[in-house]
């Protein structure tokens, strides 16, 4: 195992470079990595990038709420992010009166900044490797008793880590657990909304537009970072202060041409570029189509009383942006997989893994092991979907699945008062989060549809059976529609959850008959017992065997080939990607430029559209050609967005994309739809990375938002 590590750190001096592909640990850039970079256009030492003794680019890339990347832009701890980031922060502060998200918004002063008690932002303080520490302890182990001891070793180098500094810090594995870096973070808890475009700027093009080229969307929005006098986090309170950072981003308002460098620096989420291709198989015949049909459903019931009232489509403004966002990339990722034949590729590398493993005891059966793995697992892989993203899809039915934790305590022998009371307080006030966002009449007609089609999707031998049985006795037959209509409707009719008077009277003296009566629970509580009785366990040795196995086939990929490109996979960790602004080809005979201008906003304008409606305001400056500093020399026009080949996936948006000095000329927000399959394999042709160009983020500040002194603030360059 040692010479494994010694391997890993090897690869990242002895590489394939290419610009395009690549999400780099910036703790591990090598020196070909490095160079490449400033063969290209970089004008930064390493040290400007990643120092643990100096202010660096590191220090002014945050994590931004639970799953975006920000970055720092003022000596004032002003932070930009994408608009669809502090989406939810941005409803949350907003009502039918004031609505923010509508209207927009601009802090005249730091006094009118509103408090985002939703948000965090974490900044990170280093980063150790810990292989030796853990591989020790997880010699010899495999399953679910290397997850345990691994959970187990991280806690304590955790605790080691962090005790008495008031610090954050987790253990992560890279390269499918071959070697185990420490991130430790500082999280402050006091962000504030400085200001935002209207939804009309920073949503436009909607759902019609996301993950599409060219894109006019003005996907940006601002918060501030404070703490206590001394400069460190604390919860919110009048008397904190914007937040001195170690280093903010100087902003260029130069404009990008053809070929320019970039460097994007950010979180990105999860990648998985070395599926087998049994993993890619049943992506495309099981999961995505799956995933993409509930989600459909979802998405179009919300919608239909959306449409109805502007406080339903506030209310739901958040969630329903969410599940469309991965509906549209589960649905095009299925596509790209297919049209590249992503199956074959990873065909034909196995085949190569075989020829190169015969003889090795260690990797010759680890292909036949794949698929007797996946083979046994098939049969239950929809039924795991149907349940998560079709059952559980219903945010009441999601609360109900909470209280199953509460009903284990009340039966539990002997019961523990204290358990108990402990998840009576937690579940009464997560209803009480619940209750605000709820509305009932699309979510009841979710639950009827999603319940209709796990019977009719998932095969008979895996229901709930006597669940269904009652169902037919109480409702109707169990193939017709109307059946589920009105089950759903006697739910939100008699439980108790949404009944105020008796779910108190119910909470301060639980006891296990009344909620297993409750209509609701009866209903949750059969399909998540049913899974969990008699596939979880197949579920759990699937996902254990596959981990093994991938752990030692990721350990034979690096063997056969330490000519590898060896960045690992996105684990939601600081990662640099480098590139150059591009155009691309699409299809025979297209060619798609490399920015877009207002001139398309305008020309994409409908009145009053959901998607494609514009404030009058933006109207007027644009027809004025009113573009100030912020104008684009090249073309004359104001600029909106640009793309680049950047490697990016879930967790960037909201990322800085830097010039060679350094200086932020965007804001990373979106892919392409030809290059969906960038989770899997990325393709070095179609990839690209969507991009808020920093002058349009700029001038809607200024012109259109009348806050100067935002700009003011900023480092221009």
């Amino acid at each position: 195992m040692k010479k494994l590590i010694t391997v890993i750190f090897l690869l990242c001096f002895n590489l394939i470079v290419r610009a395009d592909e690549g999400m780099w640990v910036l703790y591990l850039l090598g020196d070909k990595v490095y160079n490449d970079m400033v063969k290209k256009g970089l004008k930064l030492s390493r040290e400007q990038i990643y120092s643990m003794n100096k202010a660096s680019l590191k220090d002014a890339i945050v994590i931004f709420g639970g799953g975006c990347t920000g970055e720092v832009v003022s000596r004032e701890g002003l932070i930009f992010t994408n608009h669809h980031c502090g989406y939810g922060a941005i409803a949350a502060a907003s009502s039918v009166e004031k609505n923010y998200l509508r209207d927009g918004f601009w802090a005249k002063s730091k006094n009118e900044e509103i408090p985002a008690p939703s948000l965090s932002v974490q900044f990170l303080v280093r980063i150790e490797d810990v292989t030796p520490s853990v591989e020790k302890e997880l010699a010899g182990l495999s399953g679910s008793a290397w997850s345990a001891k691994l959970q187990e070793v991280s806690q304590r180098i955790v605790k080691n880590a962090t005790e008495g500094t008031g610090y954050e810090a987790r253990v992560v594995p890279f390269y499918r657990g071959n070697q185990f870096l420490l991130f430790v973070y500082e999280r402050y808890r006091d962000v504030r909304l400085v200001g935002t475009p209207p939804e009309s700027i920073g949503k436009f093009g909607g759902d019609t537009d996301n993950w599409e080229w060219p894109r006019h969307t003005g996907d940006f929005a601002v918060f501030r970072v404070y703490a206590d006098k001394n400069g460190k986090p604390a919860a919110y309170s009048p008397d904190n202060v914007p937040l001195r950072p170690k280093y903010h981003l100087p902003v260029s308002i130069k404009g990008v041409k053809e070929n320019d460098f970039t460097m994007v620096l950010g979180y990105p989420g999860s990648t998985n570029r070395y599926e087998t291709s049994y993993g890619v198989k049943l992506k495309t015949d099981v999961e995505n189509p799956a995933i993409v049909r509930l989600r459909d459903v979802r998405l179009r019931l919300m919608f239909d009383e959306m449409k109805k009232d502007p406080a339903v489509r506030l209310q739901l403004a958040s969630s329903y942006a969410s599940i469309a966002n991965y509906w549209k990339f589960f649905d095009g990722e299925a596509k790209q997989l297919l049209k590249y034949d992503v199956y074959g590729q990873k065909k034909a590398a196995e085949e190569t893994f075989k020829q190169w493993a015969k003889g090795k005891p260690e990797y010759e059966n680890l292909m036949a092991e794949f698929e007797k793995a996946y083979a046994a697992w098939l049969p239950y892989a929809k039924h795991r979907i149907y349940l998560n993203e079709g059952i559980l899809g219903s945010p009441l039915a999601a609360y109900g699945a909470s209280l199953l934790a509460l009903e284990r305590a009340l039966t539990r022998k002997p019961a523990n008062p204290e358990e108990i009371n402990r998840i009576a307080e937690n579940v009464n006030r997560a209803r009480t989060s619940f209750l605000e966002n709820e509305n009932k009449a699309s979510d009841e007609r979710i639950l009827a549809a999603t319940c209709h089609m796990f019977y009719t999707d998932i095969a008979r031998d895996q229901h709930p059976e006597e669940f269904f049985r009652w169902l037919r006795t109480a409702y109707g037959d169990p193939q017709d529609e109307s059946t589920y209509t009105r089950f759903a409707s006697d739910v939100f009719r008699k439980t108790m959850i949404l009944d105020d008077t008796r779910w108190q009277q119910f909470i301060s003296k639980p006891d296990s008959s009344t909620l297993q009566n409750d209509l609701l629970c009866r209903y949750v509580f059969s399909f998540i017992k049913n899974y969990n009785n008699r596939f979880g366990l197949y579920a759990a040795e699937f996902n254990n065997r596959i981990n093994d196995l991938g752990r030692l086939y990721m350990k034979g990929i690096m063997q056969m080939n330490p000519q590898l490109v060896s960045y690992p996979d996105a684990n939601f960790t600081m990662r640099l990607s480098y590139g150059s602004v591009k155009p691309y080809r699409p299809r025979d005979g297209v060619i798609y430029d490399y920015t877009c201008t207002i001139t398309g906003v305008l020309e994409k304008y409908k009145p009053g559209d959901y998607e494609f409606d514009l404030p009058k305001e933006l109207i007027e400056a644009a027809n004025k050609k009113d573009f100030g500093i912020y104008k684009d020399a090249r073309l004359n026009n104001l600029v909106v967005c640009f793309i680049t080949n950047n490697d990016i996936t879930g967790g960037n948006s909201g990322s800085p994309v830097l010039n060679g000095n350094g200086e932020l000329i965007g804001l990373a927000f979106d892919g392409n739809y030809e290059a969906l399959s960038h989770k899997i394999a990325f393709d070095k042709d179609m990839n690209r990375t969507i991009c808020v160009d920093v002058r349009y983020v700029l001038w809607c500040i200024d012109k259109l938002g009348g806050a100067k002194h935002i700009i003011n603030e900023l480092t221009l360059r």
